[in-house]
């Protein structure tokens, strides 16, 4: 069901005002060829690149549009685009892979794509729309086309030696804790500034019932839930792991997993994939499993949300706009190129996703995967129970919550004073972007 504003009413009203950007028109001929330049990370699976610039030259063809992709790592992504906000000119489109609100000022309202991809493509997910609409000003700040989930890896054989499977967080201290005791090998949560460790420590802080904000989008950080989880997290990094983590980057997880010096990390399938790729001997011990239930819920956040945006100052809006649409049309496409990575954020795009899952060609054994079936289900959004918005990205990218959890977690704070400095750092973001007009 879509959020309020999206009415089969405003649809069909959108689908005729965007009809004109969906195809080259003979005015657009008549005045020779168009640009179309597009910006977006090196996908971690790099076959989903090959296929999503070969579609896009193809795409330019049939619309007689010169399309430039160009790829940048992971860390460089953010800073391009506002580099790009400060000069008031450059790429058309902008993939993130998180929602972006701070940006809502730069860009376009995206409605029309949503729309006209919900008469064309389908119902998309409420996550997605949760994560690119902002209920205070109604404007669609980003375009959400896919999700990619955040499982469990871990190390199957060196958890059944110790009778544990980490299907809640206290098994995965339990069982973490011996691990590390039997084989040396510790436990992967990250606890440094970095996108990693920022998901997995607020899918940790969900499952204990915390959150940044409650569902009307008021700082909610200071509870006993909050309190509880980075106790835990304390403990966890006493017993199970080691100081290493404190300073990862958003690669070190797939490393330390690959080289058999991590018993568990939470990311993406990345590193599955990856093992088999290369055909390592360590793939077929690397299980995957959904993100552990903790005393509340069991509740996952997308390892990535890829978000478009398309600025104001962009050169072929009209463009961008048709790009995304025929783009949602290929998800079966660039779900199969991924690997399985990328998740459509319209699932009626891939309605055969299960069985796909269910019987991978490069899986040992097969249904590897299938865990991931109903990922869609167990994923919310970032700021969730409320919506993503300019407080809540604000705070991830400065790692507030990564903070408290790593003071604490190695003794700089206690828990209380750990809690009690996040909460007042996040109330005075939240302060910034109401007199903004975004909250």
């Amino acid at each position: 069901m879509m959020s309020r504003g999206l009415s089969r009413r405003t649809v069909l009203a959108g689908a005729s005002a965007l009809a004109a950007a969906l195809g080259p028109t003979r005015r657009a001929r008549a005045a020779g060829r168009k640009r179309l330049r597009i910006l977006q990370w090196n996908h971690f699976v790099p076959a989903y690149d090959r296929w999503f610039d070969a579609w896009a030259r193809t795409w330019g063809e049939q619309h007689d549009t010169d399309v430039t992709v160009d790829h940048v790592g992971v860390n460089a992504l953010n800073g391009t685009a506002a580099a790009e906000v400060a000069a008031g000119r450059g790429h058309d489109l902008v993939m993130f892979l998180r929602p972006r609100p701070v940006h809502e000022p730069d860009v376009i309202d995206h409605r029309e794509i949503v729309e006209e991809c919900q008469r064309r493509h389908g119902k998309p997910l409420e996550l997605a729309l949760r994560s690119t609409r902002n209920p205070r000003t109604g404007k669609f700040h980003g375009f959400c086309d896919s999700i990619v989930p955040d499982p469990v890896n871990y190390r199957s054989d060196l958890w059944a030696e110790v009778g544990q499977l980490p299907d809640d967080w206290d098994r995965v201290r339990v069982g973490g804790k011996a691990i590390k005791a039997r084989n040396g090998i510790p436990v992967g949560i990250g606890l440094s500034s970095e996108d990693d460790s920022g998901i997995a420590l607020r899918v940790l802080l969900l499952a204990f019932g915390g959150s940044e904000q409650d569902a009307s989008g008021a700082p909610a950080l200071a509870s006993r839930q909050t309190l509880e989880a980075v106790k835990y997290v304390t403990a966890l990094y006493r017993e199970a792991m080691t100081p290493a983590v404190l300073a990862w980057d958003p690669s070190s997880n797939n490393r330390a997993m690959i080289a058999g010096q991590s018993s568990l990390v939470m990311n993406a399938i990345s590193i599955t994939r990856t093992a088999e790729n290369d055909r390592l001997p360590i793939g077929p011990k690397i299980a995957l499993a959904r993100p552990p239930r903790g005393p509340a819920r069991r509740l996952g956040l997308p390892h990535a949300t890829s978000v478009y945006v398309i600025w104001k100052f962009a050169e072929n809006v009209d463009g961008a706009k048709a790009f995304l649409v025929d783009l949602v049309g290929r998800s079966r496409e660039a779900f199969q190129a991924s690997e399985s990575y990328n998740f459509p954020a319209f699932p009626d795009q891939v309605k055969d996703l299960g069985a796909l899952l269910a019987k991978d060609p490069k899986a040992t054994p097969p249904d590897k995967y299938a865990v991931l079936a109903d990922a869609l289900e167990w994923m919310t959004n970032l700021g969730a129970p409320g919506h993503a918005n300019a407080a809540v990205d604000d705070a991830y990218g400065t790692w507030v919550l990564n903070t408290m959890f790593a003071r604490a977690a190695t003794g700089a704070d206690s828990a209380e004073d750990a809690v009690k400095q996040a909460d007042q750092k996040l109330r005075q973001i939240w302060s910034k972007w109401k007199a903004r007009g975004l909250l």
